[in-house]
């Protein structure tokens, strides 16, 4: 056998074992990254490689809170894949793509620290460099589940969104270089228990330290009974029917905000004579007497037409401080009862662009005002001179 062909079977061999051993150094390289976290740990079962592809995927994920009190883990991924973006690498970028299947993330919120399991504790963005070296573009949540635990923590108020689907493309910029929001974002699952539905589309800069965005945020048609809890809690009142949908549009453009949210409930029914499941036995004097006048308030509010009660409550100010007025509040109520029913769509009142040329002319006009002002010190500092000079040329004379 010729020296050549031997040299290349032995690379051949060599590619092999090292192909062979390579799953085993990775799924101890991801373990050690996961058991290196602030507050959390976690492991992995298996790892399969594709080399061709550029790839590859990490299956069993579990990630738990060090010392917590929660049985739920706070993530669970049977399935990752981490790969390079091809399309990206002729376009002289090489960046990655991450796509996790079936996850689900437990969050819980407590004063306590043992019951409490939010991931503040950790740096995440940190972990997620660590297992995929470049860096990523497209990152995306496959039929994932939320689950909120002590939402509120008085009355205790769970959450849980089943069928989470989450898709953010052009994160690093690669496609539309110019655009001021390059970063397409997706969003929609069902509450489950609620029997509503969220819906979350949204253009981004993230980028920058504080992201630009332009939202739309739907959860449509929760139901009103669920939220029982809540309303007995703050309000002393329970529903008896009805739906409510929430409609929002949100820009924000360096820090500043611009946007306003829609609640509209059909079919709501707070006061009912007489309760069934000896509910009327719970509620007392008071408690009747608010819910009667909540009907009531209810009945004056209402479009009659359309059976439903709506408003808009305008947002506006920065991220330290949102602002809103209750006359607006108001005025859409009355509005939406007597002149004109609110539709149960997006406004489309909100428009980036307007927000961005707004900033950047109050930007204009505060450089313009610090120009005259620094002109005006210049033309004092000139003058004081000036009388200086005079000042000593009188006593030289």
């Amino acid at each position: 056998m010729r020296k050549s062909v031997k040299i290349l079977l032995g690379l051949v061999v060599l590619l092999i074992i090292a192909r062979l051993l390579l799953p085993y150094f990775v799924v101890r390289y991801v373990n050690k990254v996961l058991a290196d976290m602030d507050g959390y740990t976690g492991r992995i079962e298996d790892v399969n490689i594709s080399l061709l592809r550029g790839a590859y995927q990490i299956e069993g994920m579990n990630i738990q809170k060090v010392n917590g009190q929660v049985k739920e883990p706070f993530i669970q991924i049977p399935l990752t894949d981490l790969s390079v973006e091809w399309d990206a690498i002729w376009k002289g970028k090489l960046v990655g793509e991450v796509i996790t299947y079936n996850g689900e993330i437990n969050f819980a919120f407590s004063e306590d620290e043992g019951s409490s399991q939010t991931g503040v504790e950790n740096d995440w963005t940190q972990v997620v460099k660590d297992l995929m070296p470049i860096e990523i573009n497209r990152f995306a949540i496959v039929d994932g589940q939320i689950d909120l635990t002590n939402v509120i923590s008085q009355p205790g108020t769970d959450l849980s969104m089943k069928n989470f689907q989450l898709q953010i493309e052009n994160i690093r910029n690669v496609e539309e270089k110019g655009a001021r929001l390059p970063s397409p974002v997706k969003a929609s699952g069902d509450l489950q228990g609620y029997g509503g539905s969220l819906d979350f589309k949204a253009d981004m800069n993230l980028l920058k330290q504080t992201p630009d965005f332009d939202y739309q945020l739907n959860f449509d048609k929760v139901q009103l009974v669920e939220l029982n809890k809540l309303a007995r809690e703050y309000a002393d009142i329970d529903f008896e029917k009805g739906t409510i949908s929430i409609y929002s549009e949100l820009a924000m453009y360096d820090g500043k905000l611009e946007g306003y949210v829609k609640p509209l409930t059909k079919d709501m029914q707070i006061f009912k004579l007489k309760e069934e499941n000896n509910k009327e036995e719970k509620r007392g004097v008071g408690g009747f007497i608010k819910e009667l006048l909540a009907e009531g308030g209810k009945e004056v509010l209402e479009n009659q037409k359309k059976d439903q009660v709506a408003t808009n409550i305008p947002l506006q100010g920065d991220v330290s401080n949102v602002e809103t007025s209750i006359w607006p509040i108001l005025g859409g109520m009355v509005r939406n009862a007597y002149i004109e029913a609110f539709k149960a769509e997006f406004d489309n009142s909100v428009q980036f662009s307007d927000l961005f040329s707004s900033s950047s002319n109050e930007t204009k006009g505060s450089s313009n005002a610090t120009n005259k002002a620094n002109d005006r010190k210049q033309r004092r500092e000139e003058r004081k001179q000036e009388r200086k000079q005079r000042r000593e040329e009188r006593k030289k004379d």
